[in-house]
């Protein structure tokens, strides 16, 4: 009875370093704000998988295959939220050193991974494919929640950093449009692809 730890961070890498909503936002984030700026959005990002985690750890799993619709209506919720998310991607602009008050806050990132679809598969498929039938649930929560922490620490600010090199190199530039406008696509390309792609994360 356990938690394939090993395998399990490969996975977590995998997917946490891939495109996705999240890291659309984080990037798209960075390149407004620069990192320093977004650091609280980007821990309220990595915290805010904890929301999804624990939930879905301690019992969520069972209600998901005795109530269905529940989580499929939630699937398509999230999946307009992070949708409505790339349209505001799509017109922003760069300004990088724009007023630290204007940044996303802790809050609009806590909220990110629970509406999240990407988080929900990946997060779903942690558990049942890396988890010993029998493991009890408190434990093999606490390694994931723990795994997946570990590898947002390192590897988030890693996509606002990179936005904010491409916001000091296209800035005031007609690229500018073209890469926001990419990043929007990004973030719609990464949802459709869990929803219609077969993808489990």
């Amino acid at each position: 009875m356990s938690v394939a730890v090993a395998s399990f961070l490969t996975f977590a890498a995998s997917q946490v370093g891939t495109p996705g909503p999240a890291n659309m936002a984080l990037m798209a984030t960075g390149a407004r704000f620069g990192l320093r700026r977004a650091l609280p959005f980007v821990a309220g990002v990595a915290l805010g998988k904890q929301l999804v985690i624990w939930p879905l750890g301690l019992g969520l799993l069972a209600l998901s295959h005795q109530v269905p619709v529940v989580f499929d209506l939630l699937k398509w919720v999230s999946a307009a939220y992070i949708c409505w998310l790339a349209i505001r991607i799509a017109g922003m602009r760069l300004a990088p050193g724009a007023p630290a008050s204007d940044a996303p806050g802790f809050g609009a990132g806590l909220a990110v991974h629970p509406l999240n679809p990407k988080a929900w598969a990946m997060i779903t498929a942690g558990f049942t494919n890396f988890v010993s039938p029998g493991t009890p649930a408190l434990q093999a929560t606490a390694i994931i929640a723990i795994c997946l922490l570990a590898t947002q620490i390192v590897l988030h600010p890693v996509y606002t950093f990179a936005g904010e090199r491409l916001a000091g190199a296209v800035a005031g530039k007609p690229a500018e449009r073209y890469l926001m406008l990419a990043l929007a696509a990004l973030t719609v390309a990464s949802v459709g692809y869990v929803l219609f792609g077969g993808g489990k994360a």
